[in-house]
Order: structure tokens, then C-alpha cells, then sequence
């Protein structure tokens, strides 16, 4: 398995998100899939919920999460799968991204100009290990959600 990211051979043709699509109007065409995919591609979802997520600082971190996790409880309360799958989406986003910039300078993992090899992993910024933390906690308490692990697992079953 190669250390290169996984978008230098990115195939948007095979890609399941379409940006589009309205997902809200489709619900059926939308996807699950693994981790963070199709979360900046979902609209309306990812004008909905993206124009709130931030992670520059533990506070903002805090401001942000809380925001989008109270957009997912709306979502789950009016049974918007969707909705509430990619406010999940957006709380491990923001775990995944700000432990980036807290393991690497910049947030840039992979050197570009040296064939894509790995950087030096402990040259970020402590500060944005904070930030993850919060998200890390919000992404937790979504996922341990009843209603929306049950609707979660009646979508897979259903549509995938």
C-alpha cells in the first residue's frame, strides 16, 4: 500500500456524492460510506452546516462543535438522516483536521515536492490539539445517540 494521499488518484466519475444533487430532495440517493466522504459535497447539508465549522482555537472549537452539534439534534428530531449523518461528518472533520495541524506544520502531511513522501509528524501547533479534543467529545456524543445510531443503522440496511 502506497503512503501517497488517496486523492492523487481520485475518480470523481465513481465518486458516490454528486454536488449536484440536492440530498435534501433525493435523501435516497445519499450514502453513508466511510468517515468523512461526500461532506463537502452534500448540498444543502454542506452550506447548512459548513458555514459553522471552525477549529483555529479551543474556543472557537468549542463555539463551532456546539453549533453543529445542535444542528444534528434538530436533524435527528425531525428524523433527517441525512442531516444528521453529515453534522457527524463535520464534528469528526473537525476532530480529523485540527489533529492534522496539531501533528503537522501548516496542516500539510505529505511533501509534494519529495514524491509525496510523509513530513515530520510534531511540528504543529498545541493549540490545535485542543480544538480536536472538543471535536473528538461533540463527535463522540453524536454517535452515541440512540435515535440516530437506529436511523443509521435502518439507512445502511436499506440504502447503503
Amino acid at each position: 500500500m502506497s503512503d501517497k494521499p488517496s486523492y492523487l488518484d481520485f475518480n470523481s466519475q465513481a465518486y458516490e456524492w454528486k454536488p449536484d444533487i440536492d440530498y435534501k430532495q433525493h435523501p435516497e440517493l445519499y450514502r453513508v460510506g466511510k468517515g468523512e466522504q461526500g461532506v463537502l459535497i452534500c448540498e444543502p447539508y454542506k452550506s447548512e452546516i459548513g458555514q459553522f465549522w471552525r477549529f483555529k482555537t479551543e474556543s472557537i472549537a468549542e463555539e463551532s462543535s456546539s453549533k453543529i452539534y445542535e444542528l444534528f439534534l434538530a436533524y435527528v428530531e425531525h428524523h433527517d438522516f441525512v442531516g444528521a449523518d453529515m453534522a457527524r461528518k463535520y464534528l469528526q472533520m473537525g476532530f480529523t483536521r485540527a489533529r492534522r495541524y496539531a501533528n503537522y506544520k501548516g496542516g500539510k502531511k505529505y511533501d509534494k515536492d519529495k514524491d509525496y513522501a510523509l513530513l515530520e509528524k510534531g511540528t504543529g501547533q498545541q493549540e490545535k490539539a485542543k480544538a480536536a479534543a472538543v471535536f473528538y467529545s461533540r463527535w463522540k456524543q453524536a454517535e452515541s445517540n440512540a435515535l440516530y445510531a437506529q436511523m443509521k443503522k435502518d439507512w445502511k440496511s436499506r440504502l447503503g
